[in-house]
């Protein structure tokens, strides 16, 4: 019995996160197919392909993404965020999912903005992994410290959260990891022990 519990647990955890993924994926893109059957039902009436959904969110998402690339419809867009960036509590969340997503977009600085690194204390062997999210103090309100100093996002494990701490630049040591590497590890706690997110070795 004790050794048909632990393949039972060993079954559970290796087809639990593949069983979540199609879940999520499955409930995606019924929400999709959903949408488009709606939207596309007064053109095309009763004549749909499964998957045009997936299709035309796609679609959707690049052309968005290409009409934000010009000028004007940026400006359009800064007046349509005038109400999420004004009103008191939906500006504080809108603000901050914002700030969140931009830190992930790709950049033409990324290798140096999107740096992960090793935080450690002088005296002390404790390590600690972050993200660094500002380059220097500059611009900060008056009362920070000034020197060469970096803002270092760390994340917790098992929620979404963390600290932002600010600490000279020579305590922080870059390590070579993406940020969303660093961000699924920080996630569930380093129990993987693979850098690139692989399955932890038998023991």
């Amino acid at each position: 019995m004790k050794r048909l519990s632990q393949f039972f647990f060993r079954g559970l955890i290796t087809a639990l996160p593949l069983g979540m993924t199609v879940y999520l994926l499955y409930v995606f893109l019924s929400w999709m197919e959903a949408i488009a059957m709606q939207m596309t039902a007064p053109l095309i009436g009763e004549f749909y392909v499964p998957g045009m959904g997936l299709a035309l969110g796609i679609t959707v998402i690049v052309l968005l993404g290409a009409a934000v690339s010009h000028r004007a419809v940026g400006r359009f867009l800064s007046l349509v965020e005038l109400p999420f960036t004004n009103i008191p509590v939906i500006k504080s969340i809108y603000s901050s999912l914002k700030d969140f997503a931009d830190y992930f977009a790709p950049r033409r600085d990324a290798g140096r903005q999107q740096m992960v690194v090793v935080l450690t204390f002088p005296g002390q062997e404790l390590e600690i992994v972050g993200l660094v999210t500002r380059q220097s103090v500059d611009g900060l309100p008056a009362g920070f410290l000034g020197g060469d100093r970096v803002a270092v996002y760390l994340p917790m494990g098992y929620m979404i959260g963390g600290y932002t701490v600010f600490v000279p630049r020579a305590w922080v040591r870059p390590i070579e990891m993406s940020v969303e590497e660093a961000m699924r590890a920080s996630l569930f706690a380093w129990m993987s022990t693979s850098p690139r997110g692989g399955a932890a070795p038998p023991t």
